[in-house]
């Protein structure tokens, strides 16, 4: 109550929180649609270029010989089932969200970031390979297919079965698991609310949200099963595939124990400065999605999923 015994410093509160609700949710920046694209479709230029590359010719000592003649067998998981299979996985989930939430903001960041995380990863993985340049298993068998090999290593078999048998290390299949069904592990996570308040102690979430991430370790280790790779290789591959994932998600999304966790950044701005804090004071510090948490202790329903 003021000096004249009204109420004007409510009025004053709800004015000011209003003014920077509508401040800060103009002044967030708009996506350039089509710079994000170009940058895709260059990245993606980057990846074929390294995929057609001769590879590093990395020396074989006699020694190291018994690592690389490993016989020869199809992949368990093969590109052609293992690129449709993710990406219609991830396509269903990220349209049954937006089928219930119609916001297209959110559908479009949720594709935005994937892509970034998989151009990302192509790009690096691919270089990478033929950089080092590190015999697969399976590569005598490559090399001489007829069994006879030869001291000097002058190789007799497919020039093309050849050169993809020394881009052993990292592997693709590995890192595409983890960058595509990891980001998709992360958007569960988020859309769950497995580490928030909400959502804390129901294991169907945690289960649910984690399923992908044991998908991509099994696609993961099944190229030691069927020969293709070493286990340092799909190692090295899963954290690099598991890193730009999270690069990818967070170009888009506030931390996992964000209580906004669901939105991506720009559409819950506006939300966090609108929420007051205990005192009934306008928190205006809460300049951040990652730094809310606290002003909405009391609030558990601002920006609320559909599926919480």
């Amino acid at each position: 109550m003021n000096r004249n015994g009204g109420t004007g410093g409510t009025g004053t509160v709800t004015a000011t929180a209003t003014a920077a609700v509508t401040q800060r949710s103009n002044s967030s920046p708009e996506i350039n649609l089509f710079q994000e694209i170009i940058l895709r479709l260059a990245l993606f230029a980057v990846y074929i270029f390294f995929e057609f590359q001769d590879p590093f010719v990395r020396k074989i000592h006699p020694e190291e010989m018994w690592l690389y003649r490993n016989p020869r067998t199809e992949s368990y998981v093969p590109l052609t089932t293992l690129y449709p299979s993710v990406f219609c996985l991830v396509g269903a989930v990220f349209l049954t969200f937006y089928y219930h939430s119609r916001n297209f903001r959110e559908l479009k960041c949720a594709v935005l970031g994937i892509t970034l995380a998989d151009t990302l990863n192509g790009v690096v993985t691919h270089s990478i390979k033929a950089a080092v340049g590190r015999p697969r298993p399976d590569y005598l068998w490559r090399c001489f297919p007829d069994g006879n090999f030869r001291e000097d290593m002058v190789c007799t078999g497919d020039y093309r079965d050849i050169r993809d048998g020394r881009k052993s290390f990292p592997s693709g299949h590995s890192s595409f698991a983890f960058a595509t069904l990891g980001y998709l592990s992360l958007y569960l996570f988020a859309k769950l609310h497995v580490f928030t308040r909400r959502g804390r102690g129901q294991s169907w979430r945690l289960l649910v949200a984690g399923s992908p991430l044991l998908m991509a370790a099994m696609v993961a280790i099944s190229r030691t099963c069927d020969y293709h790779h070493h286990w340092q290789d799909i190692s090295v591959g899963s954290m690099i595939g598991a890193v730009l994932a999270y690069v990818g998600y967070r170009q888009y999304y506030p931390a996992l124990n964000s209580q906004l966790c669901h939105l991506p950044y720009g559409s819950g701005d506006a939300l966090v400065l609108a929420c007051p804090s205990r005192k009934g004071t306008f928190k205006h510090e809460s300049s951040s999605v990652d730094s809310e948490q606290d002003a909405l202790l009391g609030d558990d329903k601002v920006g609320d999923s559909k599926w919480t």
